[in-house]
């Protein structure tokens, strides 16, 4: 055995990670290379010259244990504690409700676990494997979405699902997959324009068509923010951002007059609902009764029924059963937990990585403001979660699985320098 590979052996044998066993393995060969090709220009043979490589090294023992520092996986322990933090508030709109001792409280419970499973389970993976395989991802979200609007059952929320035993499949189930597949598509050197808005619009119109406006809204937000990041050049990205805008408003227009009664009644509701305050505009004048006799410290022990108190309007239970003091300081979690995602991805070089963690603040910031924002009657009534705090399955594995991504890159951010 060659005395370079005995030294990588010794060194390799004072690291506890395999993942970086491996890339220590490869960065030090690299640079034993590098340095025996400077001495054999002096004059070296072939292995004079990989034994002075091998010695300017200095001890494998001492090298290995400080790169064994270097190296070892992390976890982001910030992120982690507002993570459990924000899975116990989630419980608390059980209680305000009045549904303790319920089979939905041990479902909460259950669902929790499953979320930190799901947390737990991507941390581990290596989100490197994940990135070639971008096609086998938007396929399986394709798939998705055509079974639900094929053989849909139920509906939950009036969006369109599919029951299956205990498991019950939504639209929102595809983001995670749709999500990953964009962050493949846009680590590529070749993607074109036209191949992007081909890959956009069939999700898209899947999406608008089973149907599932929000699902459409947080998706088409999360692959524009993830746009900004891709290889396209910057006139290009806000070219595309300007003519999206420009043909959304111009469909938005024009398709005014195509709509029913219904639907005008609930955007023309939303702009002034005591007009409509028999109709559409009813549970948004209620919604705002609620905020109004919150006050700051809640009515605790008013067990008063809202609607969808525990999903959707779960930021409405929350601030009238405990008060606006509690509610701020919930949301001050909420958003230091998205302000601690963006923190991360400026400490990102692989952008790969840093794409994977723009979609994720992407994807948990829409769900975030958009449901905030229609409680407070800055957007329209939609069926959209508070991430972690709202009672539901897909939507809490959703953002588990997005923060289990988040960790795992944060694990390997020292594994991914370029050794070139």
């Amino acid at each position: 055995m060659s005395k370079k590979h005995i030294f990588l052996n010794e060194v390799i044998a004072q690291i506890r990670s395999k993942e970086a066993k491996k890339y220590v393995g490869d960065e030090l060969s690299y640079h034993l290379k590098e340095a025996k090709s400077v001495w054999m220009e002096k004059g070296l043979t072939g292995t004079e010259a990989e034994e002075k490589a091998v010695e300017q090294m200095g001890s494998p023992i001492q090298l290995g244990q400080q790169l064994n520092k270097l190296h070892r996986p992390k976890v982001d322990w910030i992120l982690v504690g507002l993570l459990i933090t924000i899975f116990g508030l989630g419980f608390l709109p059980m209680f305000s409700v009045g549904i303790i001792g319920t089979h939905l409280l041990t479902t909460k419970v259950v669902i929790t676990l499953i979320g930190s499973a799901s947390t737990l389970g991507m941390m581990l993976i290596d989100y490197r494997k994940l990135k070639n395989q971008g096609w086998l991802f938007y396929s399986i979200g394709i798939f998705i979405l055509l079974v639900l609007k094929l053989f849909f059952n139920i509906t939950i929320n009036g969006l369109p699902s599919l029951k299956i035993g205990p498991l019950t499949i939504e639209s929102i189930m595809s983001l995670p997959f749709f999500f990953l597949a964009w962050a493949s598509f846009f680590s590529m050197e070749k993607l074109k324009v036209w191949q992007f808005i081909l890959l956009f619009c069939l999700p898209f119109i899947l999406f608008f068509t089973v149907p599932s406006i929000s699902t459409t809204y947080i998706y088409t937000i999360m692959v524009f923010s993830m746009l900004w990041w891709s290889k396209f050049s910057r006139k290009m990205v806000l070219s595309i951002w300007g003519v999206s805008g420009s043909l959304f408003l111009l469909v938005s227009f024009f398709s005014w007059k195509f709509l029913s009664f219904y639907q005008k009644d609930r955007l023309l509701a939303y702009l002034n609902p005591e007009e409509y305050s028999d109709g559409p505009g009813f549970m948004i004048l209620h919604v705002k009764e609620f905020l109004l006799k919150a006050g700051w410290f809640g009515h605790s022990m008013n067990k008063e029924f809202i609607p969808e108190g525990h999903t959707n309007l779960v930021f409405v239970s929350f601030t009238y059963f405990y008060g606006w003091l509690f509610a701020f300081a919930l949301v001050l979690v909420l958003f230091l937990f998205g302000a601690r995602i963006i923190f991360i991805t400026s400490r990102i070089k692989d952008s790969y990585g840093k794409l994977l963690l723009i979609g994720a603040v992407a994807l948990y910031t829409v769900q975030l403001v958009t449901n905030i924002g229609m409680t407070l009657g800055i957007f329209p009534l939609i069926s959209i979660s508070l991430p972690f705090i709202s009672y539901g399955l897909m939507p809490t594995l959703l953002n588990a699985i997005l923060i289990g991504i988040v960790l795992s890159v944060y694990r390997r951010k020292d594994l991914t320098r370029k050794l070139i």
